[in-house]
């Protein structure tokens, strides 16, 4: 891209690409579509794997054999957010969503919709049909409502393997701003002003981080993008890659101007097949444009960037692990200072920040620094993205300004707890987070809120657990994942984890000890004090927070030996009521240890077929109660 001018022409051009997804109103009433219709089908790694793409086949073939090809435009684009809906398609001008399609659904959907004009209301996502049979908008909806998609803002609206659809959303126009209206430290100002922190962990401001890059002098700088999104349940920065890559490019680029680097990375890890591949065109696309490369819009601004992959090491979403595998060595953190600033990769001033925060740079520079300091609270600016998962009706990603409360997250965007249950805790930040009490559904949700319970936002896995989720045992989820995943450089982590999953063992089996909390207690202060990055520093944050909100479960277990939520199997107990079985028998024909056998049950003086359970033979596996129709069989 020579000019400015250049990217406003191929804006414009790419107008009519999108104006059915945008309505014309919002862009310019003298833009037309070539198309009847658009059809946006989720090609996100979620609707993939509920085979998304046979569907796109499917509904291409039956447009064509429809003769409707040059009315029907069909588009796979980003994630929608409603991950457990897929797979999902959009049809445009009228914004109709549909839920849950099969390829069986794909003839009828053509046949009355795309050619006889009437959408299929059976088909079409229950929240967005009215009484009347009227069809509302997706934002009307009690997910989307309180959303306010930045970082997000493309994803599900825009073919990402199309340049030019992101011209058209105002694409690589922020970094044209840059090169030709501000001055490096302007940039930084801005991007300080605005109050933005790191999205992916601790919530270090990023302004502070560029400006304390900038004026380090070197021969060679660079900007570091972190796609490594460990956690387990997160898959925010994966949805922006695979929804919106163009959107993270323009932002490496803008930091490397800020900073005076010409040199970028994205570190993703290769279980991101989808994020890659997207990935990589976007960068080809751009270097073909001239977006990437020497005299960036006619400046003497260059920058380049390249995808290296990662083996999928949880630490190395540790800034300096990351920086040492890439530079091909084996990922293990380094002692700070110097910091990345100083000495990062290839011991050069480095910048890094996660997709999420680059995701949110673009909008800044255009929309100005106060726009995005008016959302979220007096010190956590912006929105978040959360990926909702576990006891939740409506699982997925949303994005939310910073202080809504957890009780708006979990019951209104999230739809509640299903099956009837109770709300018992979330828990964020991952492995390096904590969980919240029920007691505590109406903190609203900022970093430092998060901070004072013993939490963290990290990059944004809100796990939802309900009445059924035994807290010792989640705890020792978290820490046989930090086990396996610490890289051994320090002995603080190495040992002082096992130690703590072993003491978490012990309890679980019903063998631990009062004492054995006072250990727990003293080895996570240890382990948190003592340990080399933040991956040792913050393991300890599930079990501490568990013993914090709640230590009854944990004296249940050591004290009472039972797991109140009938999770640890060493303490439960499978029981039939005689009460409410009819002696159909089809617990004794699920058994695989032969535990239950055939009794007589006497009431009222008649014998009645019934059956037990020998609990020496009793496996604990739970396929009695799974095969049971009638409630007759519970664990204690």
């Amino acid at each position: 891209m020579k000019s400015v001018l250049e990217l406003q022409n191929a804006k414009a051009a790419a107008l009519k690409k999108i104006v059915l997804r945008k309505g014309q109103a919002v862009l310019d009433k003298n833009v037309t579509s070539d198309y009847k219709y658009t059809v946006l089908i989720c090609g996100g790694t979620g609707c993939t794997s509920s085979h998304s793409p046979e569907i796109v086949e499917k509904l291409k073939s039956e447009i064509k054999a429809q003769g409707i090809e040059k009315d029907v435009q069909v588009i796979m684009t980003g994630c929608f957010g409603l991950c457990a809906l897929g797979p999902i398609m959009i049809v445009y001008p009228e914004g109709c969503f549909y839920s849950m399609v099969d390829i069986k659904n794909i003839p009828q959907i053509v046949a009355e919709h795309l050619v006889g004009g009437k959408p299929v209301a059976s088909l079409l996502y229950n929240e967005t049909v009215c009484e009347d049979g009227t069809i509302k908008p997706l934002n009307e909806t009690d997910f989307y409502k309180k959303q306010i998609r930045v970082a997000l803002r493309n994803c599900g609206v825009i073919d990402p393997e199309d340049i030019e659809e992101y011209y058209a959303m105002e694409g690589y126009a922020a970094l044209a701003k840059c090169l030709t209206e501000y001055k490096p430290e302007d940039v930084i100002k801005v991007i300080t002003d605005s109050g933005l922190r790191g999205r992916g962990g601790g919530g270090f401001p990023t302004g502070r981080k560029w400006a304390l890059t900038a004026p380090n002098k070197a021969d060679q700088k660079y900007v570091v993008c972190n796609a490594d999104e460990g956690d387990p349940g997160a898959f925010m920065d994966r949805s922006v890659l695979e929804g919106d890559p163009h959107c993270v490019i323009e932002a490496m680029a803008i930091a490397g101007y800020a900073i005076g680097a010409t040199k970028g990375y994205v570190y993703v890890r290769v279980e991101y097949p989808i994020a890659v591949n997207r990935l990589q065109k976007a960068i080809d696309a751009a270097r073909a444009a001239g977006i990437l490369g020497k005299n960036i819009f006619g400046t003497d601004f260059e920058f380049d960037l390249e995808i290296r992959l990662g083996a999928g090491a949880f630490v190395c979403g540790e800034e300096t692990a990351l920086m040492t595998s890439i530079e091909g060595n084996r990922g293990e953190p380094r002692p700070r200072p110097p910091y990345p600033a100083v000495k990062g990769l290839y011991n050069r001033p480095t910048v890094e920040n996660n997709v999420e925060t680059f995701a949110n740079v673009p909008q800044i520079i255009l929309n100005g620094a106060e726009w995005f300091a008016g959302m979220g609270t007096e010190k956590s600016k912006g929105t978040k993205v959360f990926a909702l998962g576990g006891k939740i009706k409506h699982t997925g990603l949303v994005e939310i300004p910073m202080g809504t409360t957890l009780r708006e997250i979990i019951d209104e965007i999230g739809g509640g707890i299903p099956n009837g249950k109770h709300f018992k805790a979330a828990q964020t930040g991952g492995p390096s987070g904590g969980c919240i009490p029920a007691s505590l559904i109406d903190t609203a949700v900022d970093y430092d809120n998060l901070i004072s319970l013993g939490c963290m936002m990290g990059s944004g896995g809100l796990i939802v657990m309900d009445e059924d989720t035994c807290m010792v045992d989640m705890a020792k989820f978290f820490l046989e994942f930090t086990v396996d995943e610490s890289c051994g450089k320090c002995t603080p982590c190495r040992v002082g984890t096992r130690r703590l999953l072993e003491i978490l063992e012990k309890i679980t089996s019903g063998k631990g000890t009062l004492e054995d909390l006072d250990k727990l207690e003293a080895l996570c202060i240890y382990i948190k004090e003592n340990s080399l990055c933040g991956l040792g520093q913050t393991a300890p944050n599930p079990v501490l927070s568990t013993l914090k909100f709640f230590r009854d479960e944990y004296v249940a277990h050591v004290v009472d030996k039972v797991c109140p939520a009938g999770v640890c199997k060493s303490m439960t107990n499978f029981y039939i009521d005689k009460d409410k079985c009819i002696g159909c028998g089809k617990c004794a024909k699920n058994c695989p240890a032969d535990a239950i056998s055939k009794t007589d049950y006497v009431a009222e003086g008649h014998k009645l077929p019934s059956y037990a359970i020998d609990k020496n033979k009793c496996i604990k596996c739970g396929a009695c109660i799974g095969g049971c129709k009638f409630g007759a069989i519970s664990k204690k």
